[in-house]
Parts: C-alpha cells; sequence; structure tokens
C-alpha cells in the first residue's frame, strides 16, 4: 500500500543523506520525495512516499523516530489529507498543434508558462492521478520533457505536524 510520510526534521547539513541511507540500508524504495524549510529556519519538513505492507510501514516509522534529526514524523495516510505535485512538460507545439494543446492544457486547468515558436512548457498541479492522465493524453511524441516535484501533502482539518 502506498504511504505519504511527512517528518519535521532539523534543518541540517546531512539529514536527508540519514533518512536516504536508512531507507537503502533496508532495502525500502523511495517513490518521491521533496524536503524545504519550514516557517521555523531550524526545522524542514520532508514528505516522501513509500509503499510497503502495514508491517514494514510501522518498521520505516520506528526506525526513522530514532534518527537524531527527525523531530517528529506522521503518516498522511492515517487520515484525510490534502496532496498535490507540480509538473512541468515541454512539448512539440507547431501549426495546428497549438491550438490543440492550449484546448488540453486548460481542460486540465494548466497553464503554458514558456512559450517559443516550436515549444510550449506547461505547468500543472493536482494529484499524480491527475498529472499521469495529462501525459496520457498527449500523443508521446510530442513529449519532450517531463518533470515533476514529488508529493506535497498536509492534513485536514485540525491534525497538523508542529512542534
Amino acid at each position: 500500500m502506498r504511504h505519504i510520510i511527512s517528518i519535521l526534521m532539523e534543518n541540517e547539513a546531512g539529514a536527508l543523506s540519514r533518512v536516504a541511507g536508512l531507507f537503502s540500508a533496508r532495502g525500502y524504495n523511495i517513490e518521491s520525495l521533496t524536503v524545504a524549510p519550514t516557517e521555523d529556519p531550524s526545522l524542514s519538513r520532508m514528505t516522501l512516499v513509500t509503499r510497503g505492507t502495514d508491517e514494514i510501514i510501522e518498521q520505516i516509522t520506528k526506525q526513522l523516530n530514532k534518527l537524531v534529526d527527525v523531530v517528529k514524523l506522521m503518516d498522511m495516510t492515517d487520515g484525510p489529507h490534502i496532496e498535490r505535485e507540480m509538473m512541468l512538460t515541454k512539448v512539440r507545439a507547431e501549426g495546428d498543434r497549438r491550438e490543440e494543446l492550449k484546448r488540453v492544457s486548460d481542460i486540465f486547468r494548466g497553464r503554458i508558462i514558456d512559450i517559443t515558436d516550436k515549444t510550449y512548457t506547461i505547468e500543472l498541479t493536482g494529484t499524480g492521478d491527475k498529472l499521469d492522465a495529462f501525459l496520457q493524453v498527449l500523443e508521446p511524441a510530442l513529449i519532450i520533457e517531463v518533470v515533476r516535484s514529488g508529493v506535497s501533502g498536509i492534513a485536514r482539518g485540525e491534525r497538523a505536524l508542529k512542534l
């Protein structure tokens, strides 16, 4: 099962490396990883997506909690949450295809953020499924490059990952 684990950790050199090392040493895969400082510059928030049984996820969270840099963590999958991912897609946009690509971008609530005489760069934000669906609609030959941010997530309601 897919799990989104959000980690509040000290904003120090090597913290990311220790988390990644924990996963690699135990043979667990990280599907996506995002990390950035919080409103408190001494703390960073890391959001990682992994897959595993409940037992494996429990093992991962216990091991993460033992890391000295980890202040607090939350498995977002345990409750209602909002998740988003951002994607930049550079596509071939020439002739009649330009209008069609604009229409498809609008349908998915994307924004064309860069235009050249031969390309569009489209910014799209949403769930991973939405981004995957956008890519499936495009002709593979039109796609020049795709960059995805990885999942960012936040719990709904009063539940929060905070000190």
